[in-house]
């Protein structure tokens, strides 16, 4: 049976120059994930080689086969080098050249037809290196389990074991490529796709797992674990995109605080179970009430706080008191239980470019203050002016309905 070496080079060029366009697309999606743009460019080298080595014949022997050698083995190197990177370790810029450097100090003396196979013994014996090399890296790694540890130390450690037995491993098969010139690299090449196709893919795979691994690590500390809200942290970073906006294009902007009323008699009458669950049902119910461009968070404890960007006064009072309203009806049972939970609410409003979220929230706890006083289970309102000074304050809840209209 007889192979094409052409046909199979040129689909070997389409697969490697599509593995290196994904993984270089991959790490365009996210460019903090560095070694998947080293893999990326591995393959792109190696598809080039590939052609190089399909031009034979059409170039001057020499040129031809030296150059694509020391693109084929540079690429290995930078595989090498994206192995350290994706586990945090120091990239080696130096080991894009290094399999060049070692190509032709290897085999300048062996550059006659009649020494190729030589030339291929040191060829096999550099990428194997390289390789076994990039193995290492896998084991000694922090990797995730995907490719890690034994999967890709196996993976890459049989692909460099089949560069030194390529040429016994052709011998015994009962087919050989139609030109003969190439020996067993027909057998290296089929065996390499297959191998650096899954590694690759692991590779896409796993860079992807770490990606959301580390959104996960960096939302969990700015989300309340409780809620599933914002926490005092996400809150206010979230707050810097609604100061951006309102300094390119100011708008009046509301500025909420509450406070569930009497809260500690409640974990001490039904127990913290019961207290957790109010906490919750007020974030859902708030989430539910603002806009999805709005901005809500957890404080601590029973405080919570949400920006509301762009809205009038009437309809800020009105969702307010929805919140309010809607918070008392959907806590009045919890866990089978019947429990009376109410919402005092502070607001402040604001039309300042320069909108400072955390000045603004003292004067809304002031506003919050006076709702405790008057009687709990009420919003009070203080407007402030351009210089963040708190004025005025909102009619009772009661009568919020008929100040709207």
């Amino acid at each position: 049976m007889n192979i094409d070496v052409n046909t199979l080079f040129l689909v070997t060029i389409y697969v490697e120059a599509i593995l290196g366009l994904l993984l270089l697309f991959v790490w365009i999606q996210n460019s903090a994930i560095q070694a998947v743009a080293w893999w990326g460019g591995a393959h792109l080298l190696r598809a080039g080689s590939i052609t190089l080595f399909g031009m034979y014949g059409t170039w001057p022997d020499m040129l031809t086969i030296d150059l694509a050698n020391a693109i084929l083995l540079t690429s290995f190197a930078v595989t090498w080098t994206g192995a350290r990177v994706f586990d945090g370790r120091r990239p080696l810029p130096v080991a894009m050249i290094a399999g060049a450097v070692l190509w032709l100090l290897g085999t300048h003396f062996a550059f006659t037809s009649d020494k190729m196979e030589l030339r291929a013994l040191v060829s096999a014996g550099i990428i194997a290196g390289y390789t076994w090399a990039t193995a290492a890296e896998f084991w000694r790694g922090r990797a995730e389990p995907l490719v890690s540890r034994l999967p890709a130390t196996f993976l890459l450690f049989a692909h460099g074991s089949l560069f030194l037995l390529r040429t016994p491993l052709s011998a015994l098969l009962p087919w050989s490529p139609t030109n003969q010139v190439f020996g067993s690299v027909w057998l290296t090449v089929l065996s390499s796709e297959a191998l650096l196709f899954s590694i690759s893919i692991a590779f896409i795979l796993l860079a992807m797992a770490k990606e959301r691994t580390e959104y996960r690590h960096k939302t969990a500390s700015m989300v309340d674990q409780l809620t599933d809200i914002a926490n005092r942290r996400g809150f206010l970073i979230e707050c810097e995109e609604v100061t951006r906006r309102q300094a390119e294009e100011p708008r009046l902007t509301a500025v909420l605080l509450a406070d569930l009323d009497k809260f500690k008699s409640i974990n001490d009458r039904f127990g913290h179970a019961v207290g957790d669950k109010v906490l919750q049902v007020f974030a859902d119910t708030a989430g539910r009430t603002i806009r999805p461009s709005d901005v809500i968070g957890r404080l601590g404890g029973e405080e919570f706080a949400a920006v509301l960007y762009d809205i009038g006064r009437e309809r800020a009072l009105l969702m307010a008191e929805d919140i309010r309203s809607r918070f008392a009806e959907g806590a009045s049972l919890v866990e089978g239980r019947p429990v009376s939970a109410t919402v005092s609410i502070g607001m402040v409003l604001s039309d300042d470019p320069a909108l400072d979220v955390p000045k603004l929230l003292r004067h809304a706890d002031q506003a919050l203050y006076r709702a405790k006083e008057r009687g709990r289970n009420r919003v009070e309102i203080a407007a402030a002016d351009h210089r963040g000074k708190p004025g005025g304050s909102a009619p009772p809840s009661s009568d919020y309905a008929a100040d709207a209209a």
